[in-house]
């Protein structure tokens, strides 16, 4: 240990599988550098704590909120938005004292609002803008069959239907899509998506997250990404939607207003799921 390190405490997340070191920087004020830095140093599985990324909740810089979320992936990358480490984030402000229910909160994917629900795996609601940009992504450079989808749900994701997503080619083919050159600078995240019961809305999905650069046991962006994509696609034929993760499942609330038929015009957008806590520690910054 060195005696001149800062020593923060910290508390293990997870929802469904995705998993996150969850730190309260209202009081230590750790720059992004730092925050980055820490996530490369400490997320990596057997080296350190292990995680997908770290979550920081911030003091907040915009009136009506009562924090802000900064998120860092694995790889030390900033992550504009993260559905699991919101949610997350949203149970661990209201286990550190902010009473408030639901939580308003702002991230760099836009404003959101979570309700904390009242049951044992702490499941929280996440309401969320409105997603962008639903349409066909012309690869350059992927070797693949069949279309890809592309849409914003937050961070930038990519869609493929298959038959039996466990047969899927999560990598390698989900890391050629995500550095694809038809997605650049900021790439994207692969999510491979089968339907299982269309009128009920029973979807399976897998991703590979791009700063992790592997697949994930969750992901809640690439839950919504992958629902949306199975509604606007014509895939299934429900607004209530289970998404079926390896780490668990995951549900995506959606509303056609007016028959919409285009992803901005999706209203009542909500992800809902666990977030849990796994324990608490400290780390050197």
């Amino acid at each position: 240990m060195n005696p001149k390190a800062l020593i923060v405490p910290f508390t293990k997340m997870n929802g469904a599988g995705n998993d996150f070191i969850v730190i309260d920087n209202r009081f230590f004020h750790l720059a992004d550098e730092e925050l980055s830095g820490l996530a490369v140093r400490y997320c990596p599985r057997r080296t350190g704590i292990g995680a997908d990324g770290i979550l920081a909740m911030n003091n907040p810089t915009e009136e009506g909120a009562h924090f802000r979320m900064r998120y860092f992936n694995a790889d030390g990358s900033l992550g504009t938005m993260c559905g699991n480490g919101a949610r997350c984030l949203a149970r661990f402000a209201g286990l550190g004292g902010i009473d408030a229910n639901p939580l308003v909160f702002d991230t760099d994917g836009g404003r959101l609002r979570a309700d904390l629900l009242d049951d044992d795996l702490g499941s929280v609601r996440l309401h969320v803008p409105p997603p962008k940009g639903f349409g066909e992504v012309r690869l350059k450079d992927a070797k693949v069959n069949g279309p890809t989808y592309g849409i914003w749900t937050g961070t930038e994701h990519t869609v493929r239907f298959v038959d039996d997503v466990r047969k899927a080619s999560v990598d390698p083919e989900g890391s050629a899509i995500r550095a694809d050159a038809a997605l650049a600078p900021a790439g994207a995240n692969v999510n491979f998506v089968e339907v299982v019961d269309a009128d009920a809305g029973h979807i399976r999905a897998r991703t590979f997250e791009k700063g992790v650069e592997g697949e994930t046991l969750a992901c809640g962006t690439g839950a919504l990404a992958s629902a949306v994509a199975s509604r606007l696609a014509g895939r299934i034929n429900a607004d209530d939607i289970a998404v079926e993760m390896p780490g668990g499942t995951l549900r995506v609330g959606l509303s056609l207003a007016n028959g919409a038929a285009t992803a901005e015009e999706i209203q009542n957008f909500t992800l809902e799921g666990p977030a849990e806590v796994v324990y608490v520690g400290t780390l050197e910054a």
